[in-house]
């Protein structure tokens, strides 16, 4: 069951729009919004910490402990605005029912802090990642690879979604990365008005076709429609402009069957759906 849903925040900006579509799951699931401000620790800024001499790590220290501080202050003040606008009881304990959000202070780096609270959340949030700026590719990196979770990953946005997990699309090929997207999703794939099957080809293999696929969804009373990917070199891209024919508002796919690394350099599916999404995005490795 969707319970607990964890976003991990910073100061860079982009804590809003990931805030928007959480509160969204949240309040159509019941669910708790556990937000976690990754403060880094002086020792973050030092690369080399052996070789700095003891008076310049003092001084960072103090640098480092006052930024910290100003980033805290500054997202406590936006988290209780946003919360407050988005009618979200305000607690101290993740252990609530009913829509609600809590804010966490965690010290560390933001990869670390994902690896170590996002094993037990049912979903993590994050924003799609900024390659212009360089931001955001670790933070999804290490929700994907370092926490067996689900992870939304949601378009740059300052606005909440109209709906968000009422006509979802499951990119299908029959993969175990994708076999883990729908077992993983299923409270999402249930609670949906309308759930549409995106296959590209028809992979074989028992046990792994689109019909299958609808048979297993329809013994748990979900009537899923298929659609057939135009025959096209990037299927990434097929799955999106598909998605947008559709009014698609949640895209449901594993995530990197092939090496993460091969597919940042040389380019694949689940590379062009994080780099060219528009809409949310759950992905699962």
């Amino acid at each position: 069951m969707l319970r607990r849903l964890l976003v991990p925040v910073r100061g860079d900006g982009k804590g809003e729009g990931v805030l928007l579509h959480a509160a969204r799951i949240a309040r159509r699931f019941g669910a708790h919004v556990q937000v976690t401000h990754c403060r880094p620790r002086p020792e973050d800024f030092l690369a080399f910490a052996d070789s700095v001499p003891r008076y310049l790590k003092e001084q960072v220290a103090v640098h480092a402990t006052a930024v910290a501080d100003a980033e805290e202050e500054m997202l406590r003040a936006e988290f209780d605005r946003i919360a407050t606008n988005l009618g979200l009881e305000i607690v101290e304990s993740a252990n609530t029912h009913g829509p609600s959000i809590s804010w966490t202070e965690d010290s560390g780096r933001q990869v670390d802090v994902i690896r170590r609270r996002g094993r037990l959340a049912d979903l993590i949030v994050v924003p799609k990642p900024d390659r212009d700026r360089n931001l955001g590719a670790n933070t999804l990196k290490s929700a994907l690879f370092h926490t067996a979770r689900p992870v939304l990953m949601c378009p740059h946005s300052d606005v909440s979604p109209t709906t968000l997990g009422v006509r979802i699309a499951i990119a299908w090929n029959g993969s175990l990365e994708a076999t883990r997207a729908v077992a993983m999703n299923m409270d999402l794939i249930s609670r949906a008005e309308e759930v549409i099957v995106l296959v590209a080809g028809d992979p074989g293999g028992p046990g792994t076709s689109a019909e299958d696929l609808r048979s297993y969804l329809a013994a748990r009373g979900i009537a899923a429609q298929l659609e057939r990917l135009s025959d096209r070199e990037n299927v990434g891209r097929s799955l999106l402009d598909q998605g947008r024919l559709l009014g698609i508002d949640l895209l449901i796919m594993g995530a990197y069957g092939q090496s993460h690394e091969r597919e940042t350099v040389l380019g694949g599916n689940t590379q062009s759906v994080v780099d060219q999404a528009r809409m949310p995005v759950v992905l699962v490795h």
